[in-house]
């Protein structure tokens, strides 16, 4: 086997075992003496890698494009009840991946927030082509422009994440955060294209 097949192998090797320790203990409860106990060489690690970091935002990135690569083989951009439908199905297919995904999301390791921002970047261009395909299907009342209806939500996305990262969930496992995100979301969707109230006003 040749070196550079060889080191390929091990890098394989030592990102899918930490795809695997951050999918279960996250970045915090993660460590790389868990991952050396599986059998791989501590020294092997930080030769391919800086350190903990490094490793978490390489299995974080890799998280990103398999979770939004399967959503997009699906093609639910073009049915928006499709593409909810879709994720929910993406994320059980993929637990680790989706759980280091919405750690990031809900919950980043603090000094690690800028690296975070443009690893989970493309899952907000996803959204924002569902909501588009949302639009094309409604009538925007006149004194709504299309840009603002997509910015509108953005914010609304945005304060859905930061609600859950606040401290009303710090002693909520993640599991059930992703579940109450994912529930709600479709939800807020709804109400913020058809509105609360019924009649016209």
């Amino acid at each position: 086997m040749k070196k550079s097949d060889k080191t390929e192998l091990t890098v394989t090797k030592i990102i899918e075992t930490a795809l695997n320790e951050f999918g279960k203990n996250g970045y915090t409860g993660g460590t790389i003496n868990n991952i050396c106990k599986t059998g791989i060489n501590k020294g092997l690690i930080y030769h391919n890698f800086k350190g903990k970091d490094d490793l978490y935002l390489t299995c974080l990135n890799l998280s990103c494009k398999k979770l939004i690569q399967h959503i997009r083989e699906q093609g639910v951009t073009e049915h928006p009840e499709i593409y909810l439908t879709a994720r929910m199905d993406t994320f059980s297919l993929y637990p680790d991946e989706a759980h280091i995904f919405f750690e990031a999301l809900l919950s980043p390791p603090a000094h690690l927030i800028e690296e975070i921002i443009p690893a989970i970047s493309e899952f907000t261009i996803l959204n924002e082509q569902m909501v588009s395909k949302m639009l094309d299907a409604v009538t925007l009342r006149d004194t709504v422009a299309r840009d603002d209806a997509v910015s509108y939500f953005h914010m609304i996305q945005t304060m859905l994440n930061g609600y859950f990262s606040s401290p009303a969930f710090y002693n909520t496992a993640l599991e059930e955060k992703m579940e109450l995100h994912e529930k709600i979301l479709p939800q807020l969707l709804d109400f913020m294209l058809y509105g609360i109230a019924k009649g016209d006003h």
